[in-house]
């Protein structure tokens, strides 16, 4: 009985942690179908990269997410077995029909081994879930903390709207608004964690079946504060003020399209990208030695580096690049527009991408109520036949 009612209540908190998902998930994805034209810099080891679409950023996230819905799904399949009429772990000489008591509870099969029932699956089932939390939870934690390191610039291309429960005035320093939601949001996350590690450390060095990593309380709380921090990271997303000028202002006002010079160079014009990347890379090094930004590049001054870096590897000749495409490679919205590999930014494979995203939201969504309704309609039943059998008077 235990194990069974352990396993009934974690099932609905799955569930529960799955529907606030999908809402996360959808918030997400609304924000990429808003911001598909969207050119904003990415960053890597805290360094700002490449240009990229907003919403394909954004889709990228949301694909993270799926991936912790399928593990959910798959979470959920592992606990929805019933253990009922084990008994203490290896069954009783009653002929108890298992399969029956099953059905009755809206589980979808039994836990066929009775000493697995109580002894070592319920055991494992909130150490799983723990793990989805936690990878939720970091999922939840890249994106904050992404978001964070706009928050220390002066004019950042991505804030949120102040008011309500969002931000706050600090109490020392006037000018400054505190994103106080993406603080505790963050932190909430870290909490979800360590709840998440408490089942692991539990269940560590202990004999099978003992009570420690089981109880109700440890694994719905550890569930409920996964939900508790989605619901403020919908906030978030729903929060968001984005400029698209600024974040283009950003992207001209460095050298993250300066890959996109090596690339054209090799694949238009079969200069060796090891070659095309020392020209871009001297390119760079001249305009921040004398405060260049990529708009304002010398045509003339491109010219006169490539001379030198082809002569650096003992080859000659002119950059075959006119000013014209010189300047269009530099421009991060080309740069984006022009990707042609499959899973990219460019306009035909966003628009694939935020279909198959909605698909899979209406999948999960459809996968929840279908859950739900089993239960109901199993718990149903029992009462139904339950009230028959005391009207009987038998």
């Amino acid at each position: 009985m235990h194990a069974t009612y352990r396993a009934a209540i974690l099932r609905e908190g799955v569930l529960a942690l799955a529907d606030q998902l999908n809402k996360d998930s959808k918030s997400l994805v609304k924000l990429a179908e808003r911001h598909t034209k969207t050119i904003v810099p990415n960053y890597t080891n805290g360094v700002a990269a490449q240009p990229n679409s907003y919403a394909h950023y954004l889709l990228g996230h949301a694909a993270g997410l799926e991936r912790d819905a399928q593990r959910l799904r798959e979470a959920y399949a592992r606990i929805d077995r019933c253990a009922m009429g084990t008994t203490v772990l290896n069954g009783t000489s009653w002929p108890l029909n298992r399969a029956r008591m099953a059905d009755y509870l809206g589980f979808a099969v039994i836990v066929d081994n009775a000493y697995d029932a109580s002894q070592i699956s319920s055991m494992d089932q909130p150490v799983e879930v723990g793990a989805v939390v936690t990878s939720i939870a970091l999922h939840v934690g890249n994106f904050i903390e992404d978001m964070m390191t706009q928050y220390a610039q002066p004019r950042p291309w991505i804030l949120l709207q102040e008011g309500g429960d969002t931000t706050y005035v600090s109490s020392a320093m006037p000018q400054k608004r505190n994103p106080g939601i993406l603080n505790n949001t963050r932190r909430d996350a870290s909490t979800a964690i360590s709840l998440a590690m408490g089942s692991v450390i539990r269940m560590h060095n202990i004999t099978p079946g003992m009570p420690d990593p089981k109880e109700v309380k440890d694994n719905s709380t550890m569930v409920n504060s996964a939900i508790g921090f989605l619901k403020n990271w919908d906030k978030i997303l729903n929060s968001l003020v984005i400029s698209p000028e600024r974040a283009l202002e950003e992207l001209n006002s460095d050298w993250t399209a300066s890959q996109e010079l090596a690339d054209v160079l090799m694949r238009k014009y079969k200069l060796p990208f090891r070659i095309g990347h020392h020209f871009a890379s001297e390119v760079v090094t001249f305009a921040k030695n004398n405060n260049i930004k990529p708009l304002d590049f010398p045509y003339t001054d491109a010219q006169r580096i490539y001379r030198e870096a082809v002569k650096d590897y003992k080859q000659a000749g002119e950059l075959p690049m006119s000013e014209e495409e010189f300047r269009s490679t530099l421009n991060p919205v080309t740069i984006v527009n022009n990707r042609a590999t499959v899973g990219g930014p460019q306009p035909a494979e966003l628009d694939r991408m935020l279909k198959l995203a909605n698909q899979k939201l209406v999948e999960q969504d459809t996968w929840i109520k279908e859950k739900r309704a089993k239960i109901n309609a199993s718990l149903a039943k029992l009462d139904a036949d339950f009230g028959k059998l005391l009207n009987s008077g038998k």
